[in-house]
C-alpha cells in the first residue's frame, strides 16, 4: 500500500485547524500534528519531517508564516498558506517565499484538495527546485569572479557558497598532477568559520613528510568521470587512491564525492567534496554540478593562479588567433541559433527537461520562436519517434474546439458524418504543444485539466473515456498571473502547466545573437534565392544593432529578406527599418502590479456575473458556475461591492 502523505498544520486558531485537519482525514491525508507557532512548527520538523505544511501567515509568539515559510523553503519542505489577511504589503512578502499554493479563509472542502494536489504535482514532478539551486549558484559564481579576488579568497568565498547546496566536511581542490601533491583543501571548522589546508599543512595534519605525501598522491588513481563513494565502494576506493585515505583518516570522513571538470581541452581539474556523514551525496548533486560545469570552468580560468591554467591559456589564445573566424562556436539546438548567456541557458533547460515527462510552459513575446523550443524538446525526448502535433488555441472556433481536440463519434451531432479522431487522440505516444494557451476558452480549459489530471479523453458522443499518452508542451505571450487574477484563466490550469517554466528572452536582451543571426538569414534566402551571398556591411550592421526589434527574430528574418530583394551588389551598405518600424512600434514594459486576494475574487465573480449576464441562481447561474449557495454569493456581490458593474 502507498503510505499515506503527511502534513503538518500551523494554525493559531483551532476551528480553523480542526476543519483542516478533518478535511485531510477524510480524504486520507495523514496529520503530524497541529501547532501555534513558528517554535513548535520547528520542533515538530525536527520530530517527523512532513511531506507538506498548511501555514497561516498569522501565528502566535515571535515570528509569523513567512518567517518560517523561509525556512521551510531552505529545507526544502512544500508549504501552502492558508490566510483570510488581504493586506498588500503582507501578501507581497509571502509571495517572496514562493508558496505551493494558496488559500483564502473561509475554505471548502474542494478548494483544499485541489491546492494539495496541485502542490504535490509540482513537487514530485517539478526540476524548479533544481534549478533554481543552479541558478542561484550560477550567480554567485559569476559574482565571485567579477569581484577580483585572489585564488585561495575565492576559493573560501565559493565553499562557503556551494555549502549550502551541497554540504561538506572538506572540500579538496586541484589539477591532476603526475608528480607531486599541490592540491589545496578548504576545511569547515563551524558554521561560517572555513580554513585553506595547502600540502604542507595536510603532511603536519597527517603527520607524514611531504615526500612520503607525494608519493602516495602518485600511486593514487584519479576518477575521470563525476563519482560518489559511501560504504563498501568508500573501503575499496582507499585501496586504490590511498592520498583519498589518508583525508578520510585525519578528517573522520564517511562519504565522498568526486567531480572532475576539463579545462582548455588540456587538464582535467577535480572538485572532491568529503563529509563525515554516510551516504551524504547523491545523484541530485551530480546533477547539480553538471549544470554548474560552465561556472566552475570559467571559475578556474579566471581566477587560478597557477602556471599550468597559464599555459594551456596562452597555448588556447594562440591557437585562437590563428584561425579566429573558422573557431568561432555558435551553441544552438536544432532551428535554434545563439551564443549569448540567455539563450545558453535556454539551451540548458531544454536539455534538462527533454528527457522526463513534465510538463513545459514556454514563456515569451511574440516571434521569439516559441514553437521551436517545443520542436526541440520533443525531439531530444524519448517521444521524438512519435507525433509532435501543434495546436494554435487562438486559431480554435469555439463551437468547434472541444470535437478538434478530443475527437467525436459519429452522428454526436448534427452535421456529424463521420467519426473524427482528436488531436489528442492523435498525439497518442508522442508531444501536444498547445500556442497560445493564454486564448483558450475557459470551459475548454476545464476540459483540459481533466485530461491532464486522468490522462484520457472523452469523444464527444462517446461511451466511455479513451487512455491517452501525451506530453503537453504550452507557450503563450500572456501574463498568465494576470489571466488569472482577471478570472479568464484558471489557476488550477495554470499551476499544472508551470511545473517547468522556460522564458524565451526577446532580441533586443540578447544583442550578441542579432549579427549571427542575421547572417543566417543572409545565407539561407540568399541560396533561396540562388544568389552569391552579399557582405554586410559595418554600417548595416551597426543599425540591426542599434535597433530595438519589438517583432524579434521574426522581424528580423522579414528584414533580412526585404533587404536582400533591394540589394543589387556583392555588399549590404544600407538597411532600412523605417516600414518594420511602422509595423512594431516601440513596445514599453507594462507595470506588473499584484492584487490583493480581494480584488482577485472580486475580478473573478465580476467575470462569470457578466459571462451570466447576470444572473445568479438557477441552471447556467453564476452560483453554480461557482459552485457556491446563491445566498452566499449574493452577500460577496454586496461586500465587493460589484453589483452596480454588472450591467
Amino acid at each position: 500500500m502507498t503510505p499515506k502523505k503527511r502534513i503538518l498544520i500551523v494554525e493559531d486558531q483551532f476551528i480553523e485547524a480542526h476543519d483542516l485537519q478533518l478535511i485531510l482525514e477524510k480524504a486520507n491525508y495523514e496529520v503530524t500534528g497541529i501547532v501555534r507557532s513558528v517554535d513548535q512548527a520547528l520542533e515538530q520538523i525536527e520530530f517527523e519531517k512532513p511531506d507538506l505544511v498548511f501555514l497561516d501567515i498569522m501565528l502566535r509568539g515571535t515570528g509569523n508564516g513567512i518567517d518560517l515559510a523561509h525556512i521551510l523553503k531552505e529545507k526544502h519542505i512544500a508549504f501552502i498558506f492558508v490566510s483570510a489577511n488581504s493586506s498588500k504589503k503582507i501578501l507581497d512578502q509571502a509571495k517572496t517565499t514562493e508558496p505551493y499554493g494558496f488559500i483564502v479563509k473561509p475554505f471548502r472542502d474542494q478548494d483544499v484538495l485541489t491546492t494539495l494536489e496541485i502542490a504535490f504535482y509540482r513537487k514530485q514532478y517539478s526540476l524548479e527546485s533544481q534549478l533554481k539551486q543552479q541558478l542561484l549558484m550560477q550567480h554567485e559564481i559569476i559574482e565571485i569572479i567579477d569581484s577580483k579576488l585572489k585564488w585561495e579568497e575565492a576559493l573560501l568565498l565559493l565553499g562557503k557558497k556551494i555549502q549550502t547546496f551541497i554540504p561538506f566536511d572538506y572540500l579538496e581542490v586541484g589539477f591532476a598532477n603526475s608528480t607531486y601533491y599541490d592540491n589545496l583543501g578548504i576545511m569547515r571548522k563551524n558554521q561560517d568559520d572555513y580554513q585553506i589546508i595547502n600540502a604542507a599543512r595536510l603532511s603536519k595534519i597527517a603527520d607524514i613528510s611531504i615526500v612520503e605525501l607525494n608519493e602516495t598522491y602518485q600511486k593514487s588513481k584519479t576518477d575521470t568521470a563525476p563519482i560518489i563513494y559511501s560504504e563498501e565502494n568508500l573501503i575499496n576506493s582507499f585501496q586504490a587512491a590511498p592520498i583519498k585515505s589518508i583525508i578520510a583518516h585525519n578528517f573522520g570522513i564517511k562519504s565522498y564525492l568526486v567531480f572532475p571538470v576539463t579545462v582548455s581541452s588540456l587538464q582535467r581539474f577535480y572538485f572532491t567534496f568529503y563529509s563525515r556523514n554516510f551516504n551524504m551525496y547523491s545523484d541530485e548533486n551530480l546533477k547539480l554540478l553538471s549544470g554548474l560545469e560552465n561556472s566552475l570552468i570559467q571559475f578556474i580560468t579566471k581566477l587560478y593562479s597557477g602556471e599550468i591554467i597559464k599555459t594551456t591559456e596562452n597555448n588556447s589564445q594562440i591557437s585562437s588567433q590563428k584561425n579566429t573566424k573558422s573557431e568561432k562556436t555558435v551553441l544552438n539546438c536544432e532551428g535554434i541559433i545563439g551564443n549569448s548567456t540567455h539563450m545558453m541557458t535556454v539551451f540548458n533547460y531544454i536539455r534538462k527537461v527533454a528527457p522526463s515527462d513534465t510538463s513545459v510552459l514556454v514563456l515569451g513575446e511574440s516571434g521569439t520562436g516559441k514553437e521551436k523550443i517545443a520542436q526541440n524538446i520533443h525531439a531530444l525526448s524519448p517521444r521524438k519517434d512519435q507525433p509532435l502535433v501543434i495546436i494554435n488555441c487562438g486559431a480554435i472556433p469555439e463551437n468547434l474546439a472541444e470535437s478538434l481536440l478530443f475527437g467525436h463519434e459519429k452522428g454526436a451531432f448534427t452535421g456529424a458524418l463521420d467519426k473524427r479522431i482528436g488531436k489528442f487522440e492523435l498525439a497518442d505516444g508522442g508531444t501536444i504543444f498547445l500556442d497560445e494557451i493564454g486564448e483558450m476558452p475557459l470551459e475548454l480549459q476545464v476540459k483540459l485539466l481533466r485530461v491532464l489530471q486522468e490522462r484520457e479523453i472523452e469523444r464527444i458522443g462517446g461511451k466511455s473515456p479513451i487512455k491517452v499518452d501525451v506530453r503537453i508542451i504550452a507557450a503563450t505571450n500572456k501574463n498568465l498571473e494576470e489571466e488569472v487574477a482577471a478570472g479568464r484563466f484558471r489557476m488550477d490550469l495554470y499551476y499544472r502547466l508551470h511545473v517547468f517554466p522556460i522564458m524565451v528572452p526577446p532580441l533586443r536582451k540578447r544583442k550578441d545573437d542579432i549579427s549571427i543571426l542575421a547572417e543566417h538569414f543572409i545565407n539561407l534566402y540568399s541560396g533561396k534565392m540562388n544568389r552569391k551571398v552579399p557582405a554586410l556591411s559595418e554600417n548595416a550592421l551597426q543599425t540591426i544593432l542599434n535597433y530595438n526589434w519589438p517583432g524579434n527574430i521574426r522581424e528580423l528574418e522579414h528584414v533580412i529578406q526585404r533587404t536582400l530583394l533591394l540589394t543589387d551588389g556583392n555588399v549590404i551598405k544600407d538597411i532600412e527599418l523605417s516600414m518594420s518600424s511602422k509595423i512594431h512600434p516601440e513596445q514599453t514594459a507594462e507595470s506588473f502590479s499584484i492584487k490583493t486576494i480581494l480584488e482577485n475574487e472580486r475580478d473573478y465573480i465580476l467575470y462569470i456575473l457578466k459571462k451570466c449576464n447576470g444572473k445568479i441562481s438557477g441552471a447556467g447561474g453564476a452560483a453554480e458556475i461557482l459552485d457556491i449557495h446563491p445566498s452566499t454569493l449574493n452577500s460577496k456581490i454586496k461586500k465587493l461591492e460589484i453589483k452596480r458593474e454588472i450591467n
